[in-house]
């Protein structure tokens, strides 16, 4: 019997947010504020978005 629908563990289960940044400051300023937030350290890639048509 479980309380949930939770993975048994006691590492850190992980997540992901999609930002559209300027440059690469704002996504680093970005970065700083969610790591603070869920207080754990925050990876910034580059993602290429399709073109608007």
């Amino acid at each position: 019997m479980t309380d949930g629908p939770f993975a048994e563990t006691k590492e850190q289960l992980g997540g992901f947010w999609v930002l559209r940044c300027q440059d690469l400051d704002e996504a680093l300023s970005w970065a700083a504020k969610c790591s603070a937030a869920c207080m754990g350290p925050v990876e910034v890639r580059p993602f290429e978005d399709e073109p608007e048509s």
